[in-house]
């Protein structure tokens, strides 16, 4: 090779090559930063121009998943195409039509263009030119990385693949469900039972695909396997011991039976190495029935329905703080059980009301064992404050003394209470207000209908509502999700897409409304102050509008 060829080779491999880390390959970790994040590999934040006069981007704002998705597979907004920017499209060779194309069909991709290769993505990405030499549109910021960025960037992007995914097979889709060992026993017996029913009955009657869909050539979706009428299979995973061991179970759990995905799930109070499972593992985690969950809103892959006794704290400390100030600071006490639910909610409350300058006095009660003298003490004494907070079950409740004396206002959980069933005294209905972070009885009333009469259709006792129709409602969800996956059954895909169609959902259970916007992990946002009315039967009443604390 003479000396002239061997330096335009070289000069060929500065200018294409990519650049790898110190294993000799580029490095992914640091292009996941870049592109979930808006990090660079140097700690700086990306930053991203943009012509026709729009602000650039910067940080998390100028991170590709905004736009892109984790998934790499784009998405429709409004008018705007965002394509998938999964190597596997975009590397591509041109075809003519979609049905020419051997990937699962995208509604955003582009198959008439010529593919890309690393010179020219990397162009697109600096530049804002596609792979035919033509301008990007407007929204694309241009990013200014460095060659080792850049091959990051460009290396993470050739992860991003539709096509292999643990739990997916040609004939069955693969799920689990979790139990912690201190849930409680007779919900995960209502909550199993649902979810056996609903995937038995989703075998038996599964949902058959439009004519179009079997019809060689005949539309986008031809080769499409439609993932509808594959088989559900349900995992049970029953954790044992100590929490600090739940992490390794369920990873050998994972490794001997991969799933696509976790579905509802039963927790007591601690559901920490659950979420911290599903956020190592990349696996989704759809709304577990849970009082206390992990408050982590960049955690993309656990969804929540809601807050639960952290939603009831925030209501509380809202009624509190809005208080007309007396001349003297406010004082606020609090009963709990340690150990329970209620810990994480006094913990949560008494945050709150110290930032608005608010005294709180909590008092834990014994774990296990009556306490019908230690509340008495506890009523006694916030008979001097301005407002008493109890974090108690169904029996503490239940054995109630006397009401405190005073103007001192009394606060319940709904949830640890019993919701609807709560057995309040008589004596303290007047000074008691509920916090109740879910929609009213008379409205809620046609969407619980109809999991109730599914249940009774299916000889399914109702032992625990709230959580069989919530798991029902979860179950629901999946399974619209996935039929409008058509065959792109990837974890982060399934997360997205349920999260775009979530807020048109009609039938939502116990809950107005569900939504989750981008970085959002709670569907439900507020809830109730309610009162129980006089009378023998329980009867809640809305103490004000609903609240979105």
């Amino acid at each position: 090779m003479s000396t002239r060829h061997w330096a335009a080779c070289v000069l060929l491999l500065v200018q294409f090559a990519i650049p790898t880390g110190a294993a000799g390959h580029p490095d992914t970790a640091a292009g996941a930063a870049i592109y979930l994040r808006g990090v660079t590999s140097s700690g700086a934040p990306l930053e991203g121009a943009r012509e026709s006069g729009l602000p650039p981007a910067q940080g998390a704002a100028a991170a590709c998943v905004s736009c892109h998705k984790h998934s790499g597979l784009g998405i429709t907004e409004g008018t705007a195409l965002i394509p998938p920017v999964s190597g596997r499209y975009l590397y591509h060779p041109k075809v003519a039509s979609h049905d020419q194309l051997d990937l699962p069909y995208v509604q955003t991709v582009r198959v008439n263009r010529e593919p890309y290769n690393d010179a020219t993505l990397a162009r697109a990405i600096r530049e804002g030119i596609d792979s035919e030499g033509k301008p990007l549109g407007a929204l694309m910021p241009r990013f200014a990385l460095n060659d080792a960025d850049m091959a990051s960037l460009i290396a993470y992007l050739k992860t991003l693949d539709p096509t292999h995914v643990a739990g997916v097979s040609d004939t069955v889709l693969q799920f689990a469900t979790i139990v912690t060992p201190d849930a409680d026993p007779v919900k995960r017996r209502g909550m199993l039972e649902v979810l056996e029913q609903y995937f038995k009955d989703k075998n038996t009657f599964p949902i058959a695909p439009g004519p179009r869909l079997h019809t060689p050539g005949k539309g986008i979706h031809a080769k499409s396997m439609y993932m509808a009428n594959r088989r559900w299979q349900l995992h049970v995973w029953e954790l044992t011991g100590p929490a600090s061991t739940w992490g390794a179970q369920l990873d050998q759990r994972l490794a001997k039976e991969p799933v696509l995905a976790v579905v509802s799930g039963m927790g007591g109070t601690n559901w920490a190495p659950v979420h911290e499972f599903c956020k190592r593992a990349a696996v989704p985690c759809l709304f577990p029935n849970l009082e206390v969950p992990v408050v982590a809103d960049q955690d993309f892959y656990s969804l929540y329905f809601s807050r639960g006794v952290l939603l009831e704290a925030e209501l509380i400390a809202a009624r509190i703080g809005d208080a007309k100030p007396t001349e003297s600071p406010m004082t606020v006490h609090q009963a709990y059980r340690a150990g329970d639910s209620g810990e994480a909610a006094a913990q949560a409350l008494e945050q709150a009301l110290q930032r608005r300058g608010i005294s709180v006095e909590s008092r834990v009660l014994p774990a296990d064992g009556e306490v019908r003298r230690a509340l008495d003490d506890v009523v006694r004494h916030a008979s001097a404050a301005d407002a008493l907070v109890l974090w108690l079950r169904f029996p503490d409740i239940e054995s109630l003394g006397e009401a405190p004396g005073g103007q001192t206002r009394v606060f319940v959980s709904g949830l640890m209470g019993g919701l609807d069933r709560m057995p309040l005294p008589a004596g303290w209905r007047a000074q008691t207000r509920v916090a109740y972070p879910v929609d009213l009885p008379d409205k809620r009333v046609v969407r619980v209908d109809y999991p109730l009469g599914w249940f009774a259709a299916r000889r399914i006792a109702v032992v625990a509502e709230q959580v069989q129709v919530d798991t029902f409602l979860a179950c629901g969800l999946l399974a619209e999700t996935v039929n409008h996956m058509s065959d792109i059954m990837t974890r982060d895909y399934l997360v997205e897409r349920l999260q775009d169609m979530l807020g048109h959902r009609i039938l939502t259970g116990y809950y107005p409304h569900l939504s989750l916007a981008e970085g959002q992990r709670f569907a439900s946002k507020g809830g109730y102050l309610v009162r129980i009315a006089e009378g023998e039967r329980t009867r809640v009443i809305a103490d004000g509008g609903w609240v979105a604390p």
